[in-house]
């Protein structure tokens, strides 16, 4: 199955590239009750990154639930108190893409969907993983007051 969502998650990169589409997803700052913060590790692409649960809004979808039916797919969590948190703008991997950023929590327990998630855990924030993303990194940081916001993901 690995081949076959690494082939297909290629194919999408690059199409979306050379079209010059523009996409847009929601990613969510799931926190516990103790202040620990989920993080994943996806099946395709950077393996070796540790992100925040989300991915693609669906059509009329609002980007809010779009974030929690991402974190419920992956992770088996339900998140509640979802806030909007910021609108950030990306071109990575040769395509334009709005990310949509909300915070909320849960009280369930991660489980990786096992297709797309190969890992999903909670982290306190001052023992984060090797291999948090930049893009999670800039987040916690200017949620922390050490970055200035600048509107890129």
């Amino acid at each position: 199955m690995r081949p076959l969502i690494d082939l297909a998650y290629r194919a999408r990169r690059r199409l979306l590239a050379l079209t010059g589409w523009a996409t847009a997803g929601a990613k969510v700052m799931v926190h516990d009750r103790s202040g620990r913060l989920l993080l994943v590790r996806n099946r395709y692409g950077r393996t070796d990154r540790w992100v925040l649960p989300g991915g693609g809004i669906k059509r009329r979808e609002s980007p809010q639930a779009a974030g929690a039916r991402e974190v419920l797919e992956e992770t088996g969590c339900r998140v509640t108190g979802m806030e909007a948190t910021g609108v950030f703008q990306s071109k990575a991997e040769g395509r334009r893409d709005t990310v949509h950023l909300f915070s909320g929590v849960t009280d369930d327990t991660p489980v990786p969907d096992g297709v797309e998630i190969a890992e999903a855990r909670f982290f306190a924030l001052d023992a984060l993983p090797k291999g948090l993303s930049p893009a999670t990194r800039r987040r916690l940081d200017e949620i922390a007051g050490r970055r200035q916001p600048d509107g890129r993901w």
